[in-house]
């Protein structure tokens, strides 16, 4: 049978099988592979960097980009508007950063104290890729450099002090003093990061002591409490004694005052009689007595009369007692 058909004008129609011969179908499917390799799509939180036959070309932002198909035009996604983080001595589950959980954190966890005590370490480091060609092309395994020079500087930092600073007081210098040993170190080695932040998240002795630790701490923490509670008592008893003293002082301060103005008005008053004596003696003389008398027999309770002609003491009727105005009312 013959496959060839003609059209009305005498022409001959190539038969089926050879309009779709293998080398049109690997055009077709070249076409397909070079249209399909010409884009790519960084995400919103990331930036793209773009190899050619692994050359370093440019960086491009998040969004749709167009590239030489075919291999020659090569792009990488680096997170830069991420926070990526480190974990020391412990593991979190469903990590995304490869970089983030070394391969034995119960080995990176242990440390030797400045005293020469042992202690549980475990820490976190958060840091953000800022310079991604660096990252990728400058140094090798920048990730796990960022992890050897962080337990790197965690170990001297811990050697340096005492385990009770590590465990009390000192969490907060050590966690600074690592923070400037990090940026300083990446910056130096050109690892294309910033480190944000060094975090401790649990210091612990080793398991067999820390019953001894724990009882330790607690004695601490009492010693603590005793201090502030004196402290206390202190600041409420002593300004009451300094109050106290200083009532005492003014109200001496105001009797001193009293008895001087006393004293100068009685010396006033006995300079103003002497004027009136030296002028007059026997006046002043006679009215002094009187005066005396007047201030002395009202508290008498007892009145006698003595005279001189009176040779023995006659029997009298007793007289009243004249009792002080202030009890006569």
């Amino acid at each position: 049978m013959n496959m060839t058909d003609t059209t009305p004008w005498g022409e001959r129609v190539p038969p089926f099988s050879s309009a779709f011969s293998p080398i049109r179908l690997a055009l077709v499917l070249l076409a397909i592979v070079i249209l399909w390799s010409s884009y790519f799509t960084i995400p919103a939180e990331s930036e793209g960097v773009v190899l050619r036959f692994g050359e370093f070309i440019k960086k491009v932002p998040p969004g749709l980009h167009f590239k030489l198909p075919l291999g020659i035009d090569h792009a990488i996604e680096v997170p830069t508007q991420r926070q990526l983080k480190l974990e020391f001595g412990f593991a979190t589950e469903e990590y995304t950063n490869p970089d983030q959980v070394g391969p034995e954190p119960q080995k990176e966890q242990s440390m030797v104290t400045g005293d020469l005590n042992a202690a549980l370490v475990e820490w976190v480091v958060q840091y953000r890729i800022t310079e991604p060609e660096a990252y990728l092309f400058d140094v090798r395994a920048p990730g796990q450099t960022l992890r050897d020079l962080s337990e790197s500087v965690m170990r001297e930092i811990i050697g340096d002090r005492t385990v009770d600073e590590i465990i009390t007081i000192g969490r907060q210098e050590i966690e600074d003093t690592a923070l400037s040993r990090l940026r300083e170190l990446s910056q130096r080695y050109g690892l294309g990061v910033s480190v944000n932040q060094v975090q401790l998240k649990n210091v612990d002795p080793p398991k067999p002591v820390q019953p001894s630790f724990n009882e330790v701490n607690r004695a601490q923490q009492d010693r603590e409490n005793a201090i502030n509670l004196a402290n206390g008592e202190y600041n409420k008893a002593v300004p009451r004694a300094r109050g106290e003293a200083d009532q005492k002082i003014r109200g001496a301060e105001g009797y001193r005052f009293k008895r001087i103005n006393e004293a100068e008005g009685d010396a006033s008053a006995f300079t103003a009689v002497l004027e009136q004596y030296v002028k007059a003696p026997d006046v002043t003389r006679t009215r002094i007595y009187l005066e005396t008398l007047g201030e002395v027999l009202p508290q008498a309770k007892q009145t006698i009369v003595v005279d001189e002609s009176v040779q023995q003491i006659l029997p009298m009727l007793p007289l009243p007692a004249r009792l002080p105005p202030e009890e006569a009312k």
